[in-house]
């Protein structure tokens, strides 16, 4: 386990891990939109379909296939499967800090997540992951909140480009 960069209050962590997950569902909430204007279906169908898929897997893959499908320009797929990889970039940190556990030192120190995952290697089991919640930790939960607001500008920008159902 490396040495935290420096210490970081855990009050403050949740908030960020708040913020990220604000921007996460608001994000994901996009591909609505998406379903709707590659299926041309009307939005509020596309909410059933999306509610129906309960995970972000699954989400973001009936947007790529649908991209895919023979009638979508390859400009407009190329643009659509930009965005869902741009999201898919950002969903191991969010995942990390959504599936984990928090520790605490008992002398003060800083806390730790632990991954709440085994990984099933050739001959032996990998589990616990810990890493340290510091400054380097919240500099990169912040910067996964700023490319998720791009992300979010961006999708919304090809909503009406595209003009998909707003």
């Amino acid at each position: 386990m490396a040495k935290p960069s420096s210490p970081i209050d855990f009050d403050d962590f949740l908030l960020l891990i708040g913020k990220l997950n604000y921007s996460w569902t608001n994000t994901e909430s996009l591909l609505i939109h998406l379903i709707a204007g590659l299926s041309k279906i009307d939005k509020e169908t596309a909410t059933v379909i999306f509610l129906t898929l309960n995970t972000t897997r699954a989400r973001i893959d009936i947007v790529e296939r649908l991209s895919k499908l023979d009638r979508i320009p390859q400009k407009e797929r190329e643009r659509i499967l930009s965005l869902t990889k741009r999201i898919q970039g950002q969903s191991s940190l969010r995942n990390r800090y959504n599936h984990c556990i928090y520790a605490f030192d008992s002398e003060g120190g800083s806390p730790h997540s632990i991954l709440m995952r085994i990984a099933d290697r050739k001959d032996r089991l990998v589990m616990g992951q810990m890493n340290a919640l510091d400054q380097a930790a919240a500099e990169g939960v912040e910067d996964a909140v700023s490319a998720l607001q791009q992300i979010n500008q961006d999708i919304w920008q090809s909503i009406r480009d595209l003009s998909y159902p707003q």
